[in-house]
């Protein structure tokens, strides 16, 4: 370590090499390692991203973990590394091995680097709302940010899903301030506005959702009734929607 100080200006080619030779005879060193990998990220970080030296770390990466696999640190630093690259099949791979190995209670590290990936434009949404759901096994208050995802994506059967699930749990209390009703207005909105191909199950259910909450708030229904006459509307039952009305 002292001679790695005392060659701290020398060229990167000679400080690789004499940290190769340090981790070969102390493999189980989680700050000799942790210096390598800074030093050979900084190496390549102004070079073109299909430059093989990108790959050269990566493998150096690997090699690390072989000892460091329940150093968090190290699982964060590769992760967001595969990040800047853009290999989405190795970063989703690799983000999961990190879960594997960590502990729970070091999830919460890994999840923060995984949410940012999966919310990328070029990640498909079928891939991150797999993801998503699983984040929500750990953390189940964070589905209202997995709903904004949803209708970002026009996902709005899966939209529709999750508020159901949401004001069908008594202990649910939302992050952003958002009262029951509110959530209910929405929801028979959303209802409101699908094709036929899009209900939960079949339009008996999307009325008899929409009646549940015309009863929950007797004092605040004008929205909702207006939802429910909108549904027999789209549906081309004027008759009907007159009678709502």
């Amino acid at each position: 370590w002292r001679y790695l100080e005392f060659k701290h200006g020398a060229p990167a080619k000679v400080r690789n090499l004499l940290h190769e030779r340090a981790l070969r005879c102390l493999p189980g060193s989680y700050k000799m390692w942790f210096q390598y990998l800074q030093e050979r990220m900084q190496q390549v970080q102004n070079r073109c991203i299909d430059d093989p030296a990108w790959e050269a770390v990566n493998n150096t990466f690997e090699r690390a973990l072989v000892f460091m696999n329940k150093m968090p640190r190290i699982w964060v630093e590769y992760c967001q590394f595969l990040l800047r690259q853009y290999k989405t099949t190795k970063s989703r791979q690799t983000l999961d091995r990190a879960l594997r190995s960590l502990p729970i209670t070091q999830h919460e590290r890994i999840w923060k680097i995984y949410l940012k990936f999966i919310n990328q434009e070029f990640i498909p949404p079928e891939t991150a709302i797999r993801s998503w759901k699983r984040y929500l096994q750990l953390e189940p208050y964070q589905v209202e940010d997995f709903i904004e995802y949803l209708e970002q994506k026009g996902k709005w059967l899966e939209v529709i899903n999750q508020l159901v699930k949401v004001l069908n749990d008594p202990d649910f209390t939302s992050t952003k301030g958002k009262t029951k009703h509110e959530l209910w207005v929405k929801l028979c909105t959303l209802l409101s506005k699908q094709d036929e191909d899009h209900m939960l199950d079949n339009n008996l259910r999307t009325e008899t959702i929409i009646r549940s909450g015309i009863k929950k708030f007797p004092a605040e229904v004008g929205q909702l009734w207006c939802a429910l006459a909108d549904f027999h509307i789209r549906l081309g039952r004027f008759e009907v929607a007159r009678d709502v009305y």
